[in-house]
C-alpha cells in the first residue's frame, strides 16, 4: 500500500490498496508538547470525513496538540468505488491501511455507528497499537440486527433480483445496501460472543436515538472483556449526537483515553 502526500488543490491524500483502490484522508500532525496517543475517526455507513463529528474532533485535536487522521471508506466521499459494492470486511482492511500507512505508535479508535463495529475489527487486528476505543452511536452487527429483519418479501425479492436495494433515510436520500454487503457482513458479527478487548472502552449513545437503539452500547459493554468500560447515555439524544452538548461528551472522552485532558 502506498500513502501519497496532499493535493494542494483538494487538500486530502491517498492510501492506494493493494487492488487499485484508493483511499483518501486527511491527517494533522501532532503538537510540539508530551507525546500522546494519535487519534483515528471512522465515520458511520454512507458518511464521509466532512461529517461534523469528524471536522469537530479535528479542531479539538489540533487545539491539544494530538496527532488526527479521519478518512472515507471505499464507496463513500472521495475514496474509490461504490457504496453498493462494498462490506464489512472490506471496509475494516480500509481502516487497517489508513492505520498501518499513515500513523505511528499507539492510536485511539473513534468510530461513529457503523464505525464502531469497524473500530472493533481493526483493534482486534491491531492490538498492540490501540489503547482506547470511544463508540458513538455504536452499532455493530447492524446488518444482521436491524436490517435483514426489516426486510419483506418484496425487499428479499428485488435483493436476490438486483443484488442492491434502497431504504429510506432521515438524512438524505435513500441508502443502498448490497447483498454483499449483508451476506459479508455475518463473517464479522461480534456480539454474538464475548469480545477479546481489554483496552478502556467509552460509548456515548442517545435515548432518542430511531436508527440503533441505545441498547446496543449496553449489549457491547457487556460483551467486551475490559473492565474498564463506560456507557453515557443522553436522554435526548439523537443518532448524529453533534450538537455542540454531544461534542463536548466527545471530546471529553478522548481527552480523558488520551491523557490530553
Amino acid at each position: 500500500m502506498i500513502a501519497s502526500p496532499a493535493d494542494p488543490a483538494s487538500g486530502f491524500s491517498i492510501v492506494t490498496r493493494p487492488e487499485g483502490a484508493t483511499i483518501g484522508y486527511r491527517r494533522t500532525p501532532p503538537g510540539d508538547g508530551p507525546a500522546r496517543p494519535g487519534i483515528v475517526f471512522l465515520g458511520g455507513y454512507a458518511s464521509d470525513m466532512g461529517g461534523t463529528k469528524a471536522t469537530a474532533l479535528e479542531r479539538h485535536c489540533r487545539l491539544r496538540g494530538l496527532a488526527f487522521v479521519r478518512f472515507d471508506y471505499a464507496g463513500h466521499g472521495v475514496s474509490s468505488g461504490r457504496l453498493a459494492d462494498g462490506t464489512i470486511g472490506g471496509w475494516r482492511d480500509d481502516a487497517l491501511a489508513v492505520l498501518d500507512e499513515t500513523t505511528t505508535g499507539p492510536q485511539i479508535l473513534v468510530g461513529s455507528s457503523m464505525g464502531a463495529w469497524i473500530m472493533l475489527l481493526a483493534a482486534a487486528d491491531r492490538p498492540d497499537r490501540i489503547p482506547g476505543l470511544v463508540g458513538v452511536a455504536a452499532a455493530p452487527d447492524f446488518t444482521e440486527d436491524l436490517i435483514r429483519p426489516a426486510l419483506d418479501a418484496a425487499a428479499l425479492a428485488a435483493l436476490q433480483r438486483d443484488g442492491v436495494i434502497h431504504r429510506p433515510s432521515a438524512y438524505g436520500p435513500p441508502l443502498a445496501f448490497g447483498a454483499r454487503l449483508l451476506d459479508e457482513a455475518c463473517r464479522h458479527l461480534v456480539l454474538r460472543a464475548d469480545i477479546p478487548i481489554t483496552v478502556p472502552v467509552r460509548l456515548i449513545h442517545g435515548m432518542a436515538d430511531t436508527d440503533v437503539p441505545w441498547s446496543t452500547s449496553l449489549r457491547l459493554a457487556e460483551r467486551i472483556a475490559a473492565a474498564d468500560v463506560v456507557v453515557t447515555l443522553v436522554k435526548d439524544g439523537d443518532h448524529r449526537l453533534a450538537r455542540p452538548a454531544d461534542l463536548a461528551r466527545l471530546t471529553a472522552a478522548v481527552d480523558e483515553l488520551s491523557g490530553a485532558g
